[in-house]
């Protein structure tokens, strides 16, 4: 084995790894937490979780075992199911994000009208329509056998085998419109959505930098330390709303668009992609599971407060049990000992 290869097996590991244990932890977070349970995007993000999950569970390990073996792992059946699962998980992902951060929209915007707006009804029927979107593609590729071992990705996807040079051009409408469908219209909702929220944001913002200002002329006795204090709060929150923009429609990009390139260019005439740099591609687009808990889940205070709650109920739950068994079991050596004593003496 060579390093390279050996530094992209211990990626898919750790990715898993991350990508299981954050995932499990927003679920977890939702099936403990009333609270989180009550709120409509919640219904958004665990089918976004469970879509790590399974992408996690399904389509890494396959990936790690063709990047282990350098050939297909198990048989055809194994591989194009793999491959139908890749691409149903993928949309239905990017269309979560795209359903959250239209969620976003709307609470921002319309915050008097949301309840009305979105109510957990609407967030059931986007949802199905994620799922039916997904499995249109999903089932097309499967039925035209367009799933498959690619020695390029080293993982089963979607792919053309060699031997079918007939539906290239089909194939190639395929794809193109796979793409244009899942990671350019979820680009487009998140930077519409996400800009449209900045701009709500900025204006809020203006107007508490107004009136600080004001209270800050009309006290003029106040130290210029708070002076200082204050307009470095407002500094900070104006910093913050363009910072969480930036990481939803940045991190999006960055996972997912190197991936997406790599498909599209792979379909010109005469274009070799190297091995290397499609497994990395692959790899980076996978993290994209480890990395989405974080952005829309754990750093919030909400989640963050439930699953404090989940471990010290665990921590309390062990604690009690040791000091029962501790209990228990002097009792048994006290029983024992005095068993003892009684004998000896007779």
């Amino acid at each position: 084995m060579n390093i390279p290869d050996f530094l992209l097996q211990v990626s898919i590991v750790v990715i898993s790894v991350v990508s299981l244990l954050t995932n499990f932890s927003v679920v977890l977070c939702f099936t403990q937490s009333t609270e989180l349970r009550s709120h409509v995007p919640g219904i958004f993000i665990l089918n976004l979780s469970f879509s790590n999950i399974l992408l996690t569970v399904i389509n890494m390990p396959a990936t790690f075992l063709g990047v282990a073996q350098g050939e297909k792992p198990f048989g055809d059946l194994f591989c194009q199911g793999v491959a139908f699962a890749e691409t149903f998980l993928t949309t239905n992902a990017m269309l979560s994000m795209a359903a959250l951060s239209m969620d976003r929209w709307v609470a921002v915007v319309f915050p008097l009208s949301y309840s009305s707006k979105m109510r957990y009804r609407d967030a059931l029927v986007i949802v199905a329509y994620s799922w039916l979107h997904s499995g249109t593609f999903s089932l097309t590729q499967l039925f035209m056998d367009w799933g498959g071992f690619s020695h390029t990705y080293a993982s089963c996807t979607v792919h053309l085998s060699s031997e079918v040079i007939s539906s290239k051009n089909t194939f190639a409408t395929f794809t193109a419109l796979f793409h244009g469908s899942s990671f350019a219209l979820c680009l487009l909702v998140l930077c519409f959505a996400y800009i449209k929220v900045l701009r709500v944001a900025r204006f809020h913002c203006k107007r508490i930098d107004v009136i600080t200002m004001q209270t800050l002329l009309l006290l003029v006795d106040i130290h210029p330390s708070v002076k200082e204090r204050c307009l470095a709060q407002q500094k900070k929150r104006r910093q913050r709303a363009t910072k969480k923009i930036f990481i939803f429609i940045g991190s999006f990009i960055f996972f997912f668009a190197p991936y997406v390139i790599t498909r599209l260019v792979e379909l010109l005439p005469s274009v070799h992609i190297p091995r290397y740099w499609g497994i990395s591609s692959k790899c980076l687009s996978y993290a994209k599971a480890s990395t989405d808990p974080f952005v829309y889940c754990l750093l919030r205070q909400q989640y963050r407060r439930a699953l404090v709650s989940v471990i010290c109920r665990v921590l309390r739950q062990d604690h009690y049990t040791l000091t029962v068994h501790s209990a228990h079991s002097s009792t048994l050596d006290t029983t024992d000992d005095n068993y003892v004593i009684k004998n000896a003496g007779t």
